[in-house]
């Protein structure tokens, strides 16, 4: 049965690459990011919603959970190594973690949705040289489960109590302007 949870999960997965465009999502949707992906862009249909509490692997393998975050806004991404647009702005999500572990008021953390063991994506991490920030891990994708993700790489922003703001579909320059104001909206900590 795990098995075939663990298939149906990876269908609906596989749109990261897909060559055709994505249907679009829900109406609360902003495709004006790219507006030649439909369903890409900013989803605000969950926001008010709780983080999730599962369970997932911090970097040094311990079980960890988004109610640590509780007191301080978190941007948290879904990634996975066989993703393409994933790996593609991993590297703009490190430059948004360095900049704010300087201030304090912003947690970033990437997710790996691979189900293969830590160790391959810590070697997968290593061989792009991308920081711990990324080196999360939900080997059985209980986060994309419960946050009904269909389409990675998808990032959430919660605020300081651990209620959604809003998700992004699809990748972005997390280094950029856009990025900058979608961030704006969550009140920074303290």
């Amino acid at each position: 049965m795990r098995l075939i949870v663990c298939l149906l999960a990876l269908s609906a997965l596989s749109g990261c690459d897909r060559e055709k465009p994505l249907a679009p999502q829900e109406a609360n949707v902003d495709a004006s990011i790219d507006p030649s992906l439909p369903g890409k862009g900013v989803d605000r249909s969950h926001a008010g919603d709780a983080a999730p509490t599962v369970p997932f692997n911090s970097p040094d393998g311990t079980p960890f959970d988004l109610g640590k975050f509780k007191g301080t806004p978190v941007l948290v991404n879904l990634w996975a190594s066989w993703c393409a647009p994933c790996v593609k702005e991993l590297p703009t999500l490190e430059k948004l973690e360095e900049r704010h572990v300087v201030d304090g008021n912003l947690a970033v953390i990437s997710v790996s949705q691979d189900m293969g063991p830590k160790e391959s994506v810590d070697a997968f991490l290593a061989s792009k040289k991308i920081g711990r920030f990324a080196a999360f891990h939900d080997q059985e994708m209980k986060l994309t489960g419960a946050l009904g993700i269909e389409v990675m790489p998808t990032t959430m922003l919660y605020d300081a109590q651990g209620r959604e703001v809003w998700r992004f579909v699809g990748d972005l320059d997390w280094s950029g302007t856009e990025a900058a104001q979608l961030l704006s909206e969550v009140a920074p900590k303290g």
